[in-house]
């Protein structure tokens, strides 16, 4: 059988960030869709949100590994979305502070002060259903070959072009 070894934390961190950040590109740009009527999709986010993203799904993936025997998918996706807004509201605090902060929410009713808005409970519950099912469980799945099994292409020490 080969031997092979799951992504350490880094990578992992990096494949979530990769994932919230693109996310939220693409929630933007529908989000202009439906407010604008413009198909030109433009999403928009900040380099900010690679970290928070990141960050905000590996501890989800802790939380995951720790709480997946002892509640059902519904309460921990009720809990992830508890930890979404305190760390949406942590990490936006501490940005205003800098006037680092790139988004506001001042404009929605459910606001509060401007960094967290209630109306975005039900997407994020999705959007952390989605992380768990699909993003972390697939994520931790994931194993490279150790180096004594690497493919031919990567045994040298150099590429063939």
């Amino acid at each position: 059988m080969e031997k092979t070894r799951t992504l350490n934390a880094i990578c992992r961190w990096y494949i979530y960030a990769m994932h919230g950040y693109l996310c939220e590109i693409v929630f933007t740009a529908v989000w202009e869709l439906f407010h604008t009527y413009s198909w030109k999709l433009i999403g928009v986010s900040s380099i900010w949100a690679f970290f928070i993203y990141g960050t905000a799904i590996f501890i989800m993936e802790k939380m995951l590994i720790f709480l997946y025997a002892r509640c059902n998918l519904f309460l921990r996706c009720f809990i992830y979305t508890a930890w979404t807004y305190t760390w949406e509201f942590s990490t936006g605090y501490i940005l205003r502070i800098f006037d680092a902060c790139p988004w506001d929410y001042s404009h929605f009713p459910g606001n509060i002060m401007g960094l967290i808005t209630l109306e975005y409970a039900v997407p994020w519950f999705f959007a952390c259903m989605i992380a768990e099912q699909v993003v972390i469980k697939n994520t931790l799945l994931l194993q490279f070959p150790t180096p004594s099994n690497l493919p031919p292409v990567l045994s040298h020490s150099r590429v063939p072009y």
